[in-house]
Formats: C-alpha cells, structure tokens, sequence
C-alpha cells in the first residue's frame, strides 16, 4: 500500500480506503462486515470511511466494534453528518446538530477523536459561518482532528475558504466526490478549486456502483447476490436519470476489459488505477461483500497507466461518460 497527503491537512492516508456504507446497506451481515474491515486493515488500509446515516448508525457501531482492540495509530476514521439518522426529522449543519451528532458518532464508534469529520451535504438553511464555526470549536475541543464535506459545488468551496481565512477558522482539507471512468463531472471546476485551497479528493463510487468490476453483461440479468440484484440496492444504480445497467453503457464497458487484460489486471484493479492517476485524489474509497475483493482490489495502488491506455479507456467509455 501505498500513501498520500490528504491536502494540507494533518492525515496521510492510504491510496485506497475502505468504506462501510455497503456493507450495512448491502446487507452482508456484522460478522462478514467485520471480516471485510480486519481484511482491509491486513493489506494496509489505514483509512475507513462511515456516516451517522449509514444503517441508522449501525455502520459506526460496526466499524467500532472491528477496530476495538487495534492500535489507534494504526487506522483513521472518517464519519459524516447531515441527513437525518433513522426515524429523527433532524438534519443540517447548525452548530446544534454538530454538537449532538458528533458526542453521538463518538460514542457508536467507542473513540475519542474522530479524524476526519465530514459534512455529508451543503446546508442551505444554516449560515456556513455558523458551520464552520462549530467544527473548529469541535477541532479546538480534541474531537476531531480535520475537517471535510462531500457533493459540494466549486462555488460552495470557494465560499468556504473565504470564511475560513477571514476569521482565522479550522480550513476544509478533504472533499469526498462521486467519482469514476463513467462520471467525471469533478474534473471540471471541483477538482481545480480543491487544488487551490489545498484540498484533497477522497472518490467514492470508483467502480461506478460495480459496473466497472465487469460483472454485469448486456441484456443478461444481474449475477444472483450482485447489487443490481437487490431490491434495496439497485435503486442507487440509476444516476441524474441514466441507469447504470443500460445496455448501451455495459457495451461501452465491456470493451474495457480488453484494455484491463493487456495489462495484466482486473476489471476493478483498472479503474482504481484509472483514479490514482489524478494527483488531486488521496484516496479511492472501496466497498466489499469478501474478503477476498479486498486482496484483489489494493493491487491496483502503485499501479502506473501509460497515456496511450488513458487514450483507449477515453476512447472505450467517452460516449456514455458524465461530465456535466
């Protein structure tokens, strides 16, 4: 495994991270949830990834539970906050909110610091002074040692280093971006404000909701156990109104596979390849249902793609790529 600043903030992170939202949503159970975890820690994984609002704090008391008994120095843990938790009506980014979800996240997790504390969504109702505000008396208080969001606009992060800068408050070091071969809408105006503040990109989704593991053919049904195959999961599938199992996206996909077998990769190993390749990206955030994903997806880290394989991957998928 390999390492990487994440933005001027105090953490070094692992190029690949690992994050529990399928593992709670997707229904794995806890046992083979905490597997996955002592899996990813085993091939180096040192930063893991959860939110308040995943499993209605069921993640964090997982992921709590799995890293109980390792050294602290040796994980990171990411939560978030925003959407409201289970059947609570209450969301946002007040500094009430804040508080309360925070002391609640810490105490699921069974941690005292939280390493990097991230806002799950802009709040439009809740002045962003207010915000920031709020995670720098939780940064000053020992809480949590850095701070990030994720989904926000490049005009929304501009905004926010402006306050921050003003008034001499904890600055922003992480966004947390969809981002893959098939969606590349960060690459326009998000990633060039990122650099400017130094900021770095922690991309979730990067196999594009598990397309780009290959496992979906066109015109055939989903693989039993697969998310498309669920019920529950498949709903997460279909983006900006474009469903990522059309059969016009899985030809474009498949004609990745021979790019992936001339170099000796897998399908998944490839497109976090594909990531690691923009220097603004600290770290791509996987999912896993086995183990055994996990060993073969961290030997993507490291894994260098010559520009004439970025030109046949551009040439493969640009037909059914987002950039807007």
């Amino acid at each position: 495994m390999q390492f990487r600043r994440l933005g001027n903030g105090p953490l070094q992170v692992s190029e690949l991270s690992f994050g529990t939202w399928l593992t709670v949503a997707g229904g794995i159970g806890r046992q083979q949830a905490i597997r996955c975890i002592h899996a990813a820690l085993d091939h180096g994984i040192t930063l893991f990834d959860t939110a308040n609002q995943y499993g209605a704090g069921e993640a964090e008391r997982v992921l709590g539970e799995a890293l109980r008994g390792f050294p602290r120095d040796r994980y990171l843990v990411a939560s978030k906050l925003f959407f409201p938790v289970g059947d609570e009506p209450d969301h946002g980014l007040s500094a009430a909110q804040i508080e309360k979800q925070l002391d609640r996240s810490l105490g699921r997790l069974g941690i005292d610091c939280i390493d990097l504390y991230q806002c799950h969504r802009y709040d439009r109702e809740t002045p962003l002074e207010e915000t920031l505000a709020a995670l720098h008396r939780a940064v000053e208080a020992g809480k949590i040692r850095a701070i990030g969001f994720s989904e926000w606009t490049a005009e929304q992060i501009e905004q926010a280093a402006r306050i921050a800068g003003a008034h001499g408050l904890t600055p922003f070091c992480s966004s947390q971006p969809q981002y893959s071969i098939l969606w590349r809408r960060p690459e326009r105006a998000v990633f060039p404000a990122c650099a400017r503040h130094g900021i770095g990109n922690l991309a979730f989704s990067p196999l594009a909701h598990g397309v780009l593991s290959g496992k979906y053919a066109p015109g055939q049904p989903p693989p039993p156990g697969s998310r498309a195959a669920s019920a529950q999961m498949s709903q997460f599938m279909e983006t900006a109104g474009r469903h990522y199992r059309s059969d016009y996206l899985l030809q474009a996909v498949a004609q990745l596979k021979p790019i992936a077998d001339d170099l000796g990769l897998s399908m998944p190993q490839l497109a976090l390849a594909w990531i690691l390749r923009r220097t603004e990206v600290a770290s791509a955030i996987i999912g896993a249902s086995r183990p055994e994903q996990i060993a073969q997806n961290v030997q993507a880290a490291g894994v260098k793609l010559s520009e004439e394989t970025l030109a046949r991957i551009d040439a493969a998928a640009g037909n059914v790529t987002v950039w807007e």
